[in-house]
């Protein structure tokens, strides 16, 4: 659903973001709630059959069944709208829900996609396998090389597919300009930005048409529950996302909504604090003889550190650590941490750890995943609320044992 009303009035509004995470969205019963109300109806009556006829054809503004809409997953949308500074938004049950209907709702049997191969597994699943199935074809490319994009063009190209920063290796990719050559083609770019968040980076400003995100990470950011959510302007929320969610039913629960509402009130708290940490670890943790390479968006020793600065207006809370010695030394590292918790979530309280080799990146031959940056010494450390100093000690602790 679009954002309601009273969220489209406050688009141009003069209020600071971190105080529309708290307000945007809002609709409040005749109770006079202070926090969202949880609407877990799953349908609605109508005073007449003339306004259930008027509901269904969309002459008459409301809701009618949750698979569709429904009030407290609107709030959300309208509140994830005000933060990425979108026209509209879709919520769905899950992250990899929101990047295959995004895709699928842009694509038919004959046309093409062009995605960079740097992905998470499962989105690099959608693009290699599950889109072929029904007559799509695809071709993956080199994301960081912009003559990679233009020559993979071809005249049926009708989507381009990123991440950025990618996902495990932290790959940056000039999202403005990919945008530039989709549109040359006649194509839309779609973007996951999961790792940058809505705070530091901004696809849609940068040109892209569509962004996706997991809600389920920095979003929610306590690991509590799952979502998704799909944003871009109302034409393109209307024509290629609306009718396809509608009649395909991967919505998201009110009850999830209304976890997600509550998450968007600290959203900035965290994001911001979890990038302060990140960036202090990285320096921390840069020249330490065990690691192989460390990869922090904001660090100095990025190798596209111009770009970083020209596109995000901060890091993340993600950092790469390499580690010497492969799987067995990555191995031997995970295991010897003692507050930093092997998971394969990221964007939580708490601070995780995974190795993409063995887990988000398994079903990938070796010679695919070094393809993608991703080594058997790699691990993906996401960085939490805990007080940077005594992360820093538990990082230390673990590498000595390497």
């Amino acid at each position: 659903m679009s954002p309601s009303p009273d969220a489209q009035t406050r688009q141009s509004s003069p209020l600071h973001l971190d105080t529309r995470l708290v307000h945007d969205g809002q609709v409040r019963t005749s109770f006079g709630e202070t926090s969202e109300p949880i609407f877990m109806n799953q349908g609605h009556v109508y005073e007449t059959a003339e306004s259930c006829e008027a509901r269904f054809n969309d002459s008459e503004p409301g809701f009618i069944y949750a698979r569709f809409s429904n009030p407290t997953v609107a709030m959300f949308e309208a509140r994830m709208a005000a933060l990425e500074g979108a026209e509209a938004a879709r919520a769905t049950a899950t992250g990899m829900a929101a990047v295959t209907a995004a895709l699928m709702g842009q694509l038919k049997a004959g046309d093409h996609v062009v995605a960079a191969r740097a992905l998470f597994g499962s989105c690099r699943y959608v693009i290699e396998e599950w889109l072929p199935r029904f007559g799509v074809e695809t071709t993956l490319i080199n994301g960081t090389d912009l003559a990679a994009w233009q020559t993979a063009v071809r005249p049926n190209t009708k989507v381009f597919f990123l991440e950025s920063p990618t996902n495990p290796g932290l790959e940056i990719i000039d999202i403005a300009a990919v945008a530039k050559i989709a549109h040359q083609a006649g194509a839309k770019l779609t973007v996951d930005n999961v790792f940058a968040t809505a705070l530091w980076q901004k696809p849609l400003a940068l040109g892209a048409d569509c962004v996706v995100y997991s809600a389920t990470k920095h979003i929610d950011g306590q690991g509590r529950c799952l979502g998704g959510i799909i944003l871009g302007s109302t034409d393109f929320i209307e024509t290629h996302v609306k009718t396809p969610l509608r009649q395909t039913g991967p919505a998201m629960s009110p009850f999830n909504a209304w976890v997600m509402l509550k998450g968007l009130e600290t959203f900035s708290l965290r994001v911001e604090r979890q990038s302060q940490s990140a960036a202090v670890i990285a320096d921390a943790l840069a020249d330490h003889p065990t690691l192989e390479q460390l990869i922090y968006p904001n660090h100095r020793h990025h190798p596209q550190a111009a770009l970083i600065a020209q596109q995000m207006q901060g890091g993340s809370s993600l950092i790469a650590l390499t580690i010497k010695g492969g799987k067995a030394a990555a191995f031997r590292f995970l295991n010897a941490l003692r507050l930093i918790r092997i998971s394969n979530n990221l964007g939580d309280a708490k601070s995780l750890v995974t190795h993409p080799a063995t887990t988000t990146h398994q079903r990938f031959t070796p010679e695919q995943r070094l393809d993608m940056n991703v080594g058997d010494g790699l691990v993906r450390l996401s960085i939490g609320l805990e007080h940077p100093t005594d992360l820093i000690a538990d990082l230390k602790a673990a590498l000595a044992a390497v």
